[in-house]
């Protein structure tokens, strides 16, 4: 039998998670709180396996038979009987540990929470339930499907078995998997990432060096793929800011305060590419 996979949270990360973990044969239940956020999600699922069926990376019949393990629903209940649950809504602390108690009520005994966050302290959302050694991170990348990365990251209180768990889970979904061992806000990724995007854009801000030069710089420089302000703006700003404003008020350093210029794009709706225009015009 499949095993069951519960995904709370139906936007791009919730919705890729889900769509990775179909395509590895589980069973799939989707929750969101609106059919509405649902119905975005399913869709969304359905458009990416139809460009890997079209780019002949996946056969139509097991892109079909994907989509006939997923099922959707606004019932959080319908996670109850699900081996792995993996949250993914929006990066707020309050929602998150909200979430959890009630899975904590909810699911199995036997069953893994698993919270899926770049920046969140997952110690301070495995406090919200009674079994803090059964809930660990994961941070997948989006778009998930295309990303291969995933960090494991290990809570004050979670279990070797719990990990285990979670990195059996992922690898088996086609991801390479880090460990972080020590639950430092930010973890590896997004400390390294936000340390180097507010550095740049301090540079950009102060007038040393226009976008374009910050970005050609890391990306010939140091064999970075994409720059760090290219980055940001495919990652949107405003989820960056809110990121570097974690790891900021966890740790005090200056390093990850983020600049005034990024707080003042995201007031203005100058957020990357899916505003149009954020360091560079789309």
């Amino acid at each position: 039998m499949a095993k069951k996979l519960a995904v709370i949270g139906a936007g791009l990360m919730g919705s890729g998670i889900a769509q990775v973990s179909a395509q590895a044969g589980y069973e799939v239940v989707l929750r969101d709180v609106t059919d509405e956020a649902l119905a975005r999600g399913r869709a969304g699922i359905e458009a990416s396996y139809g460009k890997f069926v079209a780019k002949g990376k996946l056969a139509a019949a097991d892109a079909e038979a994907a989509l006939g393990r997923i099922t959707t629903t606004t019932d959080l209940d319908a996670a109850a009987d699900a081996d792995v649950v993996v949250e993914a809504v929006f990066e707020k602390i309050e929602v998150k540990r909200e979430i959890f108690a009630a899975l904590d009520k909810l699911v199995r005994d036997d069953a893994i929470l698993v919270s899926n966050t770049s920046a969140i302290p997952i110690t301070k959302i495995a406090a919200a339930t009674a079994r803090p050694e059964r809930v660990v991170g994961t941070h997948f990348f989006s778009p998930v499907p295309m990303m291969q990365l995933c960090e494991l990251v290990r809570g004050h209180k979670t279990s070797d078995a719990t990990l285990a768990a979670a990195r059996e889970f992922a690898e088996s979904v086609g991801k390479t998997c880090i460990v972080v061992n020590r639950d430092v806000a930010g973890f590896v990724t997004t400390r390294l990432i936000s340390a180097l995007v507010v550095e740049a854009v301090k540079l950009y801000e102060s007038g040393v060096a226009t976008a374009e030069d910050i970005d050609t710089a890391c990306k010939l420089g140091f064999g970075h793929a994409m720059g760090p302000l290219a980055t940001t703006d495919l990652t949107g700003v405003d989820i960056l800011l809110h990121a570097t404003g974690n790891i900021y008020t966890e740790s005090q350093d200056e390093k990850f305060a983020p600049p005034e210029l990024m707080r003042r794009m995201v007031d203005a709706g100058d957020i990357g590419r899916k505003s149009g225009q954020g360091f560079y015009r789309y």
